[in-house]
């Protein structure tokens, strides 16, 4: 895809997840930006302390977003609005699953992985259909962890919230990266037709400042000699 929903994907789930938190209910245990120390520690720090993530820089987050979320999901291939659903799936529950999810939701073989088929069948498949299906999924598979009646709430909202921008986006599709090619060739055509012209136009110029420099010098030879002449006659 020509443009990416990277960057309003990501501001999205930023302002979901929200800053340090450390609940004791939470199995992810210290988490800031949404990273979890285990992230933190797999991907920047291997023997990363609460201290650490507490520290962590919003940039170091975002790295790791893009990396090991938007990326590994290939999500810039996937059809707008489809692709912030998946995302969001997959930094709240693991990108293991959003992915499993979105292959199950598609119909093709779930191996965890996205490539050439599983990309087909999305950019085929109904995309504000698909955001339904991966939605509602997330939802039910949400409603049966043992810390639902903790964070259930929450997590019900965050689900309606991102279904509807994911649909939201869905209505505008990412645009086709072919559209800028026949705009810049054109330019160039331009381009050199107006060279050309300026080209010929010049040695249009040339041609004539050579004729009359040459009928110059004809005139120089010719005129005495016709003095001369008249003068003896």
């Amino acid at each position: 895809m020509a443009a990416s929903s990277y960057e309003a994907a990501l501001a999205r789930v930023l302002a979901h997840e929200g800053g340090y938190t450390d609940d004791p209910a939470d199995p992810g245990g210290p988490t800031n930006f949404g990273i979890t120390i285990h992230d933190y520690r797999k991907y920047v720090k291997p023997a990363a302390t609460a201290t650490d993530v507490r520290a962590m820089t919003v940039d170091e987050a975002k790295a790791i977003y893009r990396a090991q979320y938007w990326d590994a999901q290939r999500c810039d291939e996937l059809p707008a609005g489809v692709d912030y659903a998946v995302f969001d799936y997959g930094v709240n529950s693991g990108i293991g699953r959003s992915v499993k999810v979105l292959q199950q939701c598609l119909g093709v073989a779930v191996d965890g992985k996205i490539g050439p088929a599983t990309l087909a069948a999305a950019a085929a498949a109904d995309a504000k259909a698909l955001i339904a299906k991966i939605c509602d999924e997330r939802l039910r598979f949400l409603q049966s962890l043992r810390t639902w009646p903790v964070f259930g709430k929450g997590w019900a909202r965050r689900v309606a919230e991102v279904k509807s921008a994911a649909l939201a986006m869905a209505a505008t599709p990412k645009p086709a990266p072919v559209a800028a090619t026949p705009v810049l060739v054109a330019s160039h055509a331009a381009g050199f037709a107006a060279f050309a012209a300026l080209a010929a136009a010049l040695a249009a110029h040339s041609r004539a400042i050579a004729i009359a420099a040459a009928a110059a010098a004809a005139a120089a030879l010719i005129v005495p000699l016709f003095i001369r002449f008249n003068k003896g006659s």
